[in-house]
């Protein structure tokens, strides 16, 4: 099947990678009482606090509701911490703002996801999170940032150059290959953790029904999920396997007494210290790492190759290089008819890594306003002081789709008005998502009844430029140009919802009648 008709059936978007790179320090898991959401979660509670509202990873994907997630870790033997969530400063840490101090780069994907590839450069020495904060502190905002190849870690080039693709052999039948090269002159060490765990939707008060990973051969892990298709996850070695469970380590955080024995950060307290009593002997739970404990030579390259399926396979690699390269030309031959106009071989590979940057920033996005302000049956009721702090005029809201995020790490949540910019650049290589994250914010669980687009998590009621109609005009356009057809079914639908917002931005907005449609 060729990519063009893929994007007709959208079965086969419902795996992605739609995996946040940062869930801490954002707005949705705050439920402090001054609104603080920079240092109510942040990179080092990360390892221990099971999310409320989503997950975070390295090169992760994960179906469209997020119920199940797979990403990969890994250990240079040096840091005090498993590499599982890319490192980065919060807002205030930042002389510039927020920023993360990593390098990893979006090379390719189909708008499907049926092939993707991404690479991220990991240093063999011991990551200098202190170094980069405390320079960084040091700088005013007149200074430059000071960034992590500035701190000598890669002097030497002792690194590891990692690559991570995915092909899909079907919509849910999912290939991965792990490319991992020694760039340096020494032999080095590493541990690589393929990770799979359930985002925690159980222990919330509203759904008890908790899914379970089991240990199967030695080279697979069982999936048992009621609402899952994926059912087994192979690797193509033999393999320790490590179980622990995806939920909060109360004793670390906050000094009071575990609910469960083996807790989120139990895997990496088993890698880091060889604690056994962190992990299930018994093989089950809801988080499970494959154990990959490998010493590199100089310049050595080696490649691991694991398989998550809804299918039971006595040899489930038989055909994995196959569907690799049907993918893989599949997406050359997609990109090739895109880019027919263009002639420099540079610029063609520019415009794919830019394609490539946004497809791999979808995002599972999930934030119920009002439960989020009342807080959880089965929670400590959160303190009153949050109900008077940001986006108390917004209990409608009710966000559980994939979207497209300015960036996944330094803006994990949507800007409506660039998402709205999105959508020009999507409509190229996929009109329909297009059409449908245009169309998204205008449904009634995510525009206010007054007419008004919400803005992001920091604050919905915050003013964005009003470009949503313009957008949905141009889609409209670009689709027409590229399908040969006009949808006037979406620009009709499209258009009464924007009546609204039209009549909002002039009865809140330009009240005083300065005309600021037309530049004021």
């Amino acid at each position: 099947m060729k990519e063009k008709q893929r994007l007709s059936d959208i079965s086969w978007k419902k795996w992605g990678p739609y995996v946040s790179n940062r869930e801490w320090g954002v707005v949705r898991e705050d439920y402090s009482a001054d609104g603080d959401a920079w240092n109510y979660t942040n990179h080092d509670t990360a390892e221990a606090k099971a999310y409320r509202w989503g997950e975070e990873g390295i090169c992760g994907i994960c179906d469209d509701l997020q119920k199940l997630v797979f990403s990969i870790g890994f250990w240079n033997k040096k840091d005090r911490m498993i590499k599982e969530r890319f490192f980065g400063l919060t807002n205030g840490q930042g002389n510039h703002g927020e920023d993360v101090k990593e390098y990893f780069y979006y090379l390719d994907s189909t708008p499907t996801h049926s092939y993707m590839k991404m690479l991220y450069k990991y240093p063999q020495n011991p990551f200098p999170y202190e170094d980069l904060i405390r320079t960084n502190a040091a700088r005013d905002k007149t200074e430059p940032e000071y960034e992590l190849i500035d701190t000598g870690i890669f002097d030497q080039n002792e690194y590891f150059d990692i690559f991570i693709e995915y092909a899909k052999e079907s919509q849910n039948d999912i290939l991965v290959r792990l490319t991992v090269v020694n760039k340096s002159e020494k032999e080095a060490p590493l541990v690589i953790l393929p990770t799979a765990w359930f985002r925690n939707t159980w222990k919330w008060g509203y759904d008890d029904y908790k899914p379970q990973l089991t240990g199967g051969e030695e080279w697979s892990v069982k999936v048992n999920h009621k609402d899952l298709e994926i059912k087994n996850i192979y690797a193509k070695q033999s393999l320790k396997i490590l179980f622990c469970d995806n939920e909060t380590n109360n004793s670390r955080l906050y000094q009071s007494p575990n609910e469960y024995k083996y807790c989120k950060d139990g895997i990496n307290d088993f890698v880091i210290t060889g604690n056994t009593e962190s992990v299930n002997l018994q093989n089950t739970g809801t988080k499970a790492s494959f154990f990959i404990d490998e010493s590199f030579k100089a310049k050595e390259t080696k490649i691991f190759e694991f398989r998550l399926t809804d299918k039971d396979l006595e040899q489930p690699f038989k055909d994995f290089d196959a569907v690799f390269n049907s993918r893989q030309q599949e997406a050359d031959e997609f990109y090739s008819e895109i880019q027919k106009g263009i002639q420099s071989d540079d610029e063609k590979l520019v415009q794919r890594q830019a394609f490539a940057g946004m497809l791999w920033n979808k995002m599972f996005y999930h934030y119920n306003v009002e439960k989020w302000l009342k807080g959880d049956p089965a929670e400590m009721k959160p303190p009153a002081s949050r109900g008077k702090i940001r986006n108390q005029d917004w209990k409608h809201l009710n966000n559980e789709h994939i979207i497209s995020m300015p960036d996944k790490w330094e803006y994990p949540w949507y800007a409506t008005w660039d998402l709205a910019f999105h959508t020009i650049s999507f409509s190229l290589i996929d009109p329909e998502f297009s059409k449908h994250q245009l169309k998204l914010f205008l449904f009634e669980w995510y525009m206010h009844p007054n007419g008004q687009l919400p803005a992001y998590e920091w604050n919905l009621s915050d003013v964005n430029p009003p470009v949503h109609a313009w957008a949905v005009f141009r889609v409209f356009k670009i689709d027409e140009y590229l399908q040969g057809k006009a949808d006037i079914a979406f620009l009709e639908s499209a258009f009464q919802k924007l009546l609204l917002n039209f009549t909002w931005w002039v009865n809140k907005k330009d009240n005083n009648g300065n005309n600021i449609f037309e530049g004021g």
